[in-house]
């Protein structure tokens, strides 16, 4: 049984909430405005927007050492919907693991929308929450937490392949803002 504790607690945090509670696990939900609550979950899910992560992060930073550091985010521009803020040789969670060298970081959850965590379910499939990080423990830790929630979770390698992920986590949301797809849809993986 794994203590997971997610800061923030908009739609994404409380559906990565009710995926993990699905499993049994403990679940600590903290808004971003919790910073004086001690976290107590040994895999930390940072569930808000990328412009909120350094603040959160340098708040918490000892207190994340040693810890699951979970990056759900992606760095899209919101003004102009057109690019990512990262280098484009980079990624965010690569930005979060320079902030956070003591911490294990995890790239997931970004190329799902809280809709299709909340059903299970995109399109025909069952949900599938793609992994990137370079802690093969970490991964495996959290992809069995995802799987005890119903989901399907598949290590799509190395930290390195967050750049990807969060790729495809801006063409999801721009396909959903130019209402192409639906809040609820996603991509699936069929094996």
């Amino acid at each position: 049984m794994a203590r997971i504790s997610i800061i923030g607690t908009g739609n994404m945090g409380q559906a990565i909430a009710g995926v993990f509670g699905k499993g049994g696990h403990s679940v600590q939900l903290l808004g971003q405005s919790d910073a004086a609550t001690a976290v107590n979950g040994d895999i930390v899910v940072l569930a808000v927007p990328y412009a909120a992560v350094a603040s959160i992060v340098a708040e918490r930073r000892d207190s994340l050492a040693g810890k699951t550091v979970v990056d759900i985010t992606n760095p899209v521009n919101f003004e102009t919907f057109d690019s990512l803020v990262v280098p484009a040789d980079g990624s965010a969670a690569a930005e979060i693991s320079k902030l956070l060298p003591e911490s294990k970081v995890v790239k997931a959850f970004n190329t799902t929308f809280a809709g299709t965590l909340a059903s299970g379910v995109a399109g025909p499939n069952t949900t599938t929450v793609l992994l990137a990080g370079d802690d093969a423990d970490a991964k495996a830790e959290l992809a069995g937490a995802i799987a005890a929630g119903g989901l399907k979770a598949l290590d799509a390698g190395s930290l390195a392949r967050a750049r990807e992920l969060e790729a495809l986590g801006f063409l999801q949301i721009s396909l959903a803002a130019g209402e192409k797809i639906s809040w609820t849809g996603g991509f699936g993986v069929v094996a």
